[in-house]
């Protein structure tokens, strides 16, 4: 049975209520994110005010030469947005679980936690589950629709070579590449620019993140991690 919340939990849970009352308004030249190798999970992090503090969370974001827009949080249902919970996966920590149903993604932690994230999932027919792991990750990945989108959606031909990474790129500032086995399932946990579908089945199959949070999940995420969908 998972133990029961410790004070600072309960503190961090006061202080995310007061937080989530403040303006978006603030731009950052990068997140206050956890940049240790991926392969280590930070402790202490129901004091992360990556996860506690909305503002900082969803703060415009520059990298380079792209630049974030910062996201209306306030428009996001709370249940959608960044935040710790007690894990009720089960599973390892570094593991990321992806629950359709809920449409959220958890990233266990230590210690009976998990971080959760809400998510954009597959329409009808488009979905995916099973277990697997990541097999690598990008930062501002290039976009290749397959050759069956292509033939649903004709205006997607001038990318059929691709198209490079930016803000608008649909697989957005980060993506997670999900192998099965050994080989390439065709899916992703990736950022989005349509922060506005998550929570939605709209996706053609990939898992979808606002950009903020697939930027901290990747900076978060452990190498080779295994991953859960169902």
């Amino acid at each position: 049975m998972v133990s029961r919340f410790e004070v600072s939990r309960r503190g961090f849970m006061l202080a995310a209520g007061g937080a989530a009352l403040a303006g978006c308004s603030r731009t950052f030249d990068s997140l206050d994110l956890d940049l240790a190798p991926t392969g280590s999970i930070r402790p202490k992090i129901s004091v992360d005010k990556a996860v506690t503090d909305p503002e900082l969370m969803y703060a415009s974001v520059r990298e380079g030469p792209f630049v974030l827009p910062a996201i209306p949080y306030q428009k996001v249902p709370r249940q959608f947005q960044r935040q710790i919970v007690q894990d009720p996966t089960g599973e390892q920590p570094g593991t990321i679980v992806v629950s359709l149903s809920d449409k959220f993604l958890y990233l266990v932690q230590p210690g009976g936690d998990a971080l959760r994230y809400g998510v954009g999932i597959g329409r009808d027919g488009f979905r995916w589950s099973g277990r697997a792991n990541i097999q690598y990750k990008k930062e501002w990945p290039r976009w290749t629709p397959p050759s069956e989108m292509i033939a649903r959606k004709p205006e997607l031909e001038k990318y059929r070579n691709g198209q490079e990474g930016g803000p608008e790129n649909p697989l957005g500032a980060r993506a997670l590449y999900i192998y099965q086995n050994g080989q390439d399932t065709g899916y992703r946990i990736h950022g989005s620019p349509e922060w506005a579908s998550i929570g939605q089945s709209m996706s053609s199959g990939c898992v979808r993140m606002i950009n903020q949070d697939v930027i901290d999940l990747y900076n978060r995420v452990p190498g080779k991690a295994t991953v859960v969908v169902g």
